[in-house]
């Protein structure tokens, strides 16, 4: 029968083992990391094979493909999703590893993605108002032909157009335009793409909207 002081050093060493455990897990992933940003394949494909989650994430919620997806390297998106990651997985702020490579312009892995299955549409942010935000026009051409929803909107009522119009992205409005886009949506703050365009001074833009009949 075991004492009581006995018991004691049996529970202190169970956790010290489990911190121990922990901390050799963050070392590994952090190692995973840092061959990401080095485009060291080798490296993260042996990782994953000595099973390291590729679902685990980072302080913000970031899987490893969501990182692998910002970095914009095709072949280490490749590399992760061999290991069958959840690939409409998000991060903290809601943010999938097809809005962040959207969001960077990186069109071949947004192609991966969606042959992957990752989604075109989602309630709140999505991929194309990512793309219209940094004027992602090749990004934004192959998602409206995924069948993006030209309309969809953030939880606050943003609009790709809305969004393309406040960042003086001309030629992202003419295209989502072209595809449809609503003139007349308004955010939660009441205001519609040609309010937020004239409030920054985008004045060709306003011009344009405003000649296509929009109203503020």
């Amino acid at each position: 029968m075991q004492t009581k002081a006995q018991r004691s050093l049996r529970g202190v060493a169970a956790l010290l083992l489990l911190v121990a455990c922990a901390g050799a897990s963050a070392g590994v992933y952090e190692d995973m990391i840092q061959a990401i940003g080095l485009d060291d394949e080798r490296t993260v494909a042996n990782l994953l094979k000595r099973g390291v989650d590729a679902d685990t994430v980072t302080p913000d919620g970031s899987t490893l493909l969501m990182v692998a997806a910002k970095s914009g390297k095709p072949s280490m998106v490749k590399t992760v999703l061999a290991a069958r990651p959840k690939v409409n997985a998000r991060n903290s702020l809601g943010e999938t590893a097809l809005m962040l490579a959207a969001f960077g312009g990186h069109l071949e892995v947004v192609q991966i993605l969606l042959a992957q299955g990752a989604e075109v549409n989602q309630p709140g942010w999505t991929p194309l108002i990512y793309s219209a935000a940094q004027n992602r026009m090749d990004v934004a051409r192959l998602l409206l032909k995924n069948g993006a929803q030209v309309n969809a909107h953030s939880g606050s009522g943003t609009t790709a157009l809305m969004m393309a119009a406040r960042e003086g992205n001309l030629s992202m409005v003419l295209l989502l335009m072209e595809h449809g886009a609503d003139l007349g949506m308004k955010n939660e703050d009441g205001a519609t793409a040609l309010k937020l365009a004239r409030d920054r001074g985008r004045k060709d833009i306003a011009d344009l909207l405003s000649r296509a009949g929009a109203r503020e």
